[in-house]
């Protein structure tokens, strides 16, 4: 069995250079265009706002103000704003985690998604540093003695190393396993036990994986941007 393969969805040419269109990469869009569509429906539907919240109005609510809360906690009220990047980030890595339950390959176990996650979420976090620190930010990297620079600067550039991995290398070995599981069981079962198995890999380990990613990301962002 060849996962690379596998994760080839099509091979075309242009002025003789070969161009891949993933399996994964065609997750992306469609997670994309439903989160899209999501947004606009729920935009639409929030125009007849009511001051008294029930239905979709109240999940909608529920949400944003989750999202809000969990950064105001970890970084102060001066952070609300970052509510809705880190909103985008948990909605779009469960949505993608969750499309393995539509048996397609889900976006979150192409090590390239999970690294660019990580990395946005670095670059915030350099930049809230430097905004709201100055030179002060700078200044820590050599704190006690300037011996320490290197050690501090591994801390930082193994921070989205460790986030990206640790969602990609979950999110890829529960797509391993269940290509296992297929191949193993005879058909008729291949729709009886794998079911059982969905529910772990893909409902509790899809949120836990995408719950972890956007806590473990505003706990970096509050170490960089609290001014000391």
């Amino acid at each position: 069995m060849d996962l690379a393969n596998k994760n080839l969805a099509l091979l075309f040419e242009i002025s003789g250079i070969p161009v891949y269109l993933t399996q994964s990469l065609l997750s992306t869009w469609i997670v994309m265009a439903v989160l899209t569509l999501g947004a606009i429906f729920a935009r639409i539907k929030m125009r007849s706002f009511s001051p008294v919240p029930s239905g979709f109005q109240n999940f909608i609510e529920f949400a944003v103000e989750a999202a809000d809360n969990m950064v105001k906690s970890a970084m102060g009220d001066g952070f609300g704003a970052l509510g809705g990047y880190f909103f985008s980030i948990l909605a779009f890595i469960l949505a993608s985690n969750y499309t393995a339950l539509l048996g397609l390959r889900p976006p979150t176990s192409d090590i390239s998604t999970t690294l660019s996650l990580a990395l946005l979420s670095m670059g915030i976090m350099h930049f809230l540093g430097i905004s709201r620190r100055g030179m002060r930010y700078f200044k820590e990297y050599f704190e006690p003695v300037w011996a320490f620079f290197p050690m501090h600067l591994m801390e930082d550039l193994t921070k989205p190393i460790s986030l990206s991995f640790r969602l990609f290398g979950n999110i890829l070995g529960g797509v391993i396993i269940f290509e296992l599981i297929y191949e193993l069981f005879p058909f008729p079962l291949r729709f009886v036990i794998p079911s059982f198995l969905h529910a772990y890999f893909d409902l509790f380990v899809g949120a836990l994986q995408a719950y972890i990613f956007t806590t473990l990301s505003i706990t970096f962002m509050s170490q960089k941007a609290s001014a000391n």
